[in-house]
């Protein structure tokens, strides 16, 4: 089977990329600096020629906001969408974020603009499954340092549900093979944490002696949150690495090079 996969260079798509290709499918990597571009269009009809499947993990180059987000996502997805209709793909994944509805309700711009982008892909003729994914592990460091202020790591007073980007490259490889489910899908890691508790076993990991608040004013990239927003439903496909498991790995892993 013939798999094109939007952001295939990235951190999930070159996962993803490497996991259908070992499964015996055609895994065809796109980005820009492979001459693929779904924001210009420039390459998309000859890569998606004879696929059968295209799964978009591709990302906004500046997150967080609504206009960057939208001036990527909206036209990037029609673009998509017109050469999946030539190409006669049958299947469009999407990966997404748990809660977007929410966040995008609480006054995050970006995750406004990551609806939209669903909405576009449910209302097209072309069948689709949307993949909805909690926070990754390997940008909890990114959430500590984002949320430092001073000595101080001011975080959300809230919960959520990391995965790895193994598992999340895994779970999508699964849908990509399998039927349209022409709806959502949820992933999540398997244990939820607080946010300061997660950012505490991050630092003591690296000996690192900033101080972690709990703070319920503080906004998730801008957007307003409570306890259930980040996580996932009960229905939910949990990923099989947990995070002191990751966490160590990671850490022996800088070491190493170090």
């Amino acid at each position: 089977m013939k798999i094109v996969v939007i952001g295939g260079t990235g951190l999930i798509g070159s996962k993803l990329v490497t996991l259908l290709a070992e499964d015996g499918h055609e895994a065809i990597p796109a980005s820009p600096r492979l001459g693929i571009n779904s924001l210009t269009g420039e390459g998309l009809d000859a890569a998606l020629d004879g696929a059968s499947v295209v799964v978009d993990v591709s990302n906004s180059p500046k997150p967080f906001a609504y206009e960057s987000g939208h001036a990527f996502f909206d036209p990037s997805t029609r673009n998509l969408q017109a050469a999946e209709g030539d190409a006669g793909v049958g299947h469009h994944v999407a990966l997404s974020i748990v809660g977007t509805d929410r966040l995008a309700d609480g006054g995050g711009g970006y995750s406004r603009a990551k609806l939209e982008q669903e909405q576009l892909i449910q209302s097209a003729p072309i069948p689709y499954t949307i993949v909805h994914a909690t926070q990754f592990f390997e940008f909890v460091q990114d959430i500590v340092d984002g949320f430092t202020e001073g000595n101080v790591v001011r975080l959300p007073a809230a919960s959520f549900q990391p995965i790895a980007a193994d598992d999340v490259a895994a779970a999508l490889a699964k849908v990509a093979v399998g039927p349209p489910a022409n709806g959502i899908v949820e992933i999540a890691g398997p244990e939820p944490f607080r946010f300061e508790e997660l950012a505490r076993r991050v630092l003591e990991a690296a000996n690192d002696p900033r101080e972690v608040v709990a703070d319920p004013g503080v906004r998730y990239f801008e957007s307003a949150i409570n306890e259930r927003t980040l996580l996932p439903s009960d229905g939910a496909l949990l990923g099989e690495t947990r995070f002191d498991d990751w966490l160590r790995q990671s850490t022996a892993t800088k070491a190493g090079v170090a």
